[in-house]
């Protein structure tokens, strides 16, 4: 429900893709009287997974963003299939993209990705004692290279820009902060 100062005018799709579909909403801001077009990606919920081994590596992926038009260095994640839990998808996106399986899981909370143009929530799971299963296993419009790094170093990473995606460093924020209060 908007907030008292906004009203919605009206409400229309653009488009529907892959994994998200566009939305159009036209608002009136009630203060100024201003109306106003905003653009709202809706997607399902999805999960992001730091994956630590056991001698304490965390478990990366690389992969082709066409937003940024590169290849970014991540960690496993992915959209909760209908009914699934945050932790379930995170197990099965880190089984699929990397080929490591836990030996614990816990969910760490949610995220807000950008509420200014999405809908929807990223919930940071953390999976522990990581083990390598079997091969990585892609869908058919991906190509992943894993890479390992020492947990120690995520810091540096971060400022050295060698790590740079919000969602990621955000992941990582969360859990430093439930872990160290």
């Amino acid at each position: 429900m908007p907030h008292r100062s906004w009203t919605l005018l009206a409400s229309r799709y653009l488009g529907d893709y892959r994994v998200v579909r566009l939305r159009e909403d036209r608002y009136r801001f009630e203060l100024s009287q201003q109306e106003a077009d905003f653009i709202v990606c809706e997607s399902a919920d999805w999960a992001l997974t730091i994956p630590v081994t056991p001698d304490g590596q965390v478990v990366f992926i690389r992969q082709y963003r066409h937003g940024q038009r590169q290849v970014v260095l991540e960690i496993p994640g992915g959209v909760l299939d209908n009914g699934e839990s945050p932790e379930a998808a995170g197990v099965r996106e880190l089984l699929e993209e990397t080929g490591y399986a836990p030996g614990r899981v816990r969910y760490l909370g949610r995220l807000m990705p950008n509420p200014a143009l999405n809908s929807a929530w990223c919930h940071v799971v953390l999976a522990e004692d990581c083990h390598c299963v079997s091969a990585s296993q892609p869908d058919g419009l991906e190509h992943l290279e894993v890479e390992l790094h020492p947990l120690e170093r995520i810091p540096e990473m971060i400022r050295s820009g060698d790590l740079v995606h919000a969602q990621v460093i955000a992941a990582f924020s969360l859990w430093h902060t439930l872990s160290h209060g």
